[in-house]
């Protein structure tokens, strides 16, 4: 028999994408709420029976209503992970709010489920801890009983703490780093918490409670990086604590070296000076299951990158903006076009392989430094890669590229999030020939200000070695592919709500 419907908010995000499958497992209808719905479309269980995407947003009373209605639990998986002050966390404390309220006006909710931080309680916890404490808070101070699950550092292909740990001892030999490399932490594998996430609706007692959630070891962030060094195959890393470094500038050193952003790293650096170890067993109690060490974690997840079979990523999550306006002012385009001996699908396919460990088919080097200079100034730069190797969907990141638009066998729009004076885009299309078809590569630039004009001008000698590179690059991969009728290479964006 079919079970109940739930809500999920934040089903595009790194724990929502994941859990979203596992309560399809379970036997749950599931709806899920979304700013940008067309962001699931490449999903694999987007076209599931049970599975009802809205479009809505938690600023929006009025969407909040809609998508409780009829259902019996609501999973509550928004935070924002963004280094911004105060402004981010009250726009957090006013979403929980009105979240909290509306929910105690839902006749049908029994339940809110809410996936918070561990930390010891009292003064000094970190901004970003402190933040998620407040969401608690407002979500509690309404009429539904909820369930808090507070976990300390995730380790899961994708992860946006996994990726810091993972890059920083795949890169450094040597590491000077703060004093929280002493701190200890008990990591628990995503697997668990998903298992823990599913299985607290079947357990009456964890209703209205808050439990600590943690894998089966506690360790420093000093033995995390060895046993991580020893997954990877690398040499034990000299790690060297100084008293000087501040969360802001560990924040910089981890952008430099790894795919996230400042803005991202910041309040996950401040958080690495809290202990985050559970206090209590309760949560193990009411739902035992075998935890994971962080040896078998950390194996679990480079075995995910190494099958690219990484569900979701830290990148996933977040706005995409609209499309620029390009109409007024100057905008300048590189258009290019090849005839291609090959059939649409195949030019297609070429196409979606640009980027990440795959490369941009011609000029790399110059792409390496373009993505260095990005990273100095801010910038996602190239680290970021992309979620496969040969798949693409509306929403995915591309190094400092977003997919803003893709159509199966015809087209692909990239948007770039490099640093720029201006806006970027890069448009991929394709039409048929009677001999195989032809590839329209078109780059545009809207300039901002005079530093826009002189950003265009300074590149522009170079486009004849990247952009024509590449589309040599892609007519030679295109032409020499021997499939005619492959399996789709990326998902057309369906129907998203029922």
């Amino acid at each position: 028999m079919t079970k109940e419907r739930v809500l999920v908010t934040g089903a595009t995000g790194y724990i929502g994408g994941r859990l979203v499958p596992r309560l399809l497992d379970a036997g749950y209808q599931v709806r899920c709420l979304a700013r940008s719905p067309k962001k699931l479309a490449d999903r694999p269980w987007a076209g599931h029976p049970e599975v009802e995407v809205v479009r809505g947003d938690l600023a929006e009373p009025e969407s909040i209503e809609r998508a409780l209605s009829g259902c019996t639990a609501a999973y509550y998986l928004v935070h924002s992970m963004l280094a911004a002050g105060d402004e981010y966390a009250d726009k957090d404390r006013r979403m929980a709010r009105d979240f909290a309220a509306v929910a105690s006006r839902s006749p049908d909710l029994k339940r809110i489920v809410y996936l918070g931080g561990l930390g010891e309680t009292g003064e000094g916890l970190s901004e970003h801890l402190s933040s998620r404490r407040e969401v608690e808070d407002e979500l509690q101070a309404g009429s539904v009983p909820v369930t808090v699950l507070r976990a300390a550092m995730i380790i899961g292909s994708g992860s946006a703490s996994f990726e810091i740990l993972r890059y920083l001892v795949e890169r450094l030999p040597v590491m000077i780093t703060p004093r929280w490399v002493q701190t200890e932490l008990q990591p628990i594998a995503v697997r668990n918490v998903l298992e823990y996430l599913v299985r607290l609706l079947e357990v009456d007692e964890t209703a209205g409670q808050v439990l600590d959630i943690g894998g089966a070891e506690v360790l420093s962030y000093r033995e995390l990086m060895q046993i991580m060094a020893r997954a990877l195959g690398v040499a034990p890393r000299k790690v060297i604590p100084i008293p000087i470094l501040t969360p802001h500038l560990s924040s910089l050193w981890i952008h430099l070296v790894t795919p996230l952003s400042h803005r991202i790293a910041r309040p996950l650096a401040e958080g690495l000076r809290n202990r985050v170890v559970a206090r209590s067993t309760a949560a193990h109690d009411l739902m035992p299951q075998k935890l994971l060490t962080v040896r078998e974690s950390i194996d679990e997840a480079l075995g995910n990158y190494e099958s690219d079979h990484v569900e979701t990523s830290w990148s996933d999550a977040g706005p995409i903006p609209g499309d620029p306006d390009w109409a007024g002012g100057t905008t300048f385009t590189d258009r290019r076009t090849a005839e291609i001996n090959a059939p649409p699908a195949a030019t297609f396919r070429a196409v979606c392989r640009i980027g990440g460990g795959n490369g941009w088919y011609a000029a790399d080097l110059l792409w390496r430094v373009r993505g260095w200079m990005d990273r100095l100034v801010g910038g996602p730069g190239l680290r970021r890669g992309r979620r496969t190797s040969d798949r693409l969907a509306y929403g995915d990141a591309l190094d400092f590229w977003r997919v803003t638009g893709i159509d199966e066998g015809r087209r692909l729009e990239l948007r770039a999030e490099m640093k720029l004076p201006g806006e970027a885009l890069l448009e991929f299309e394709i039409d048929s020939t009677d001999r195989g078809s032809i590839l329209t590569q078109t780059a545009r630039f809207k300039p901002l200000g005079l530093f826009g004009l002189l950003y265009w001008f300074a590149v522009l000698p170079l486009h004849g070695f990247v952009f024509r590179g590449m589309l040599d690059g892609i007519q030679r991969t295109a032409e020499a592919d021997p499939r005619v009728d492959a399996e789709p290479t990326a998902i057309v964006e369906p129907s998203v709500s029922k």
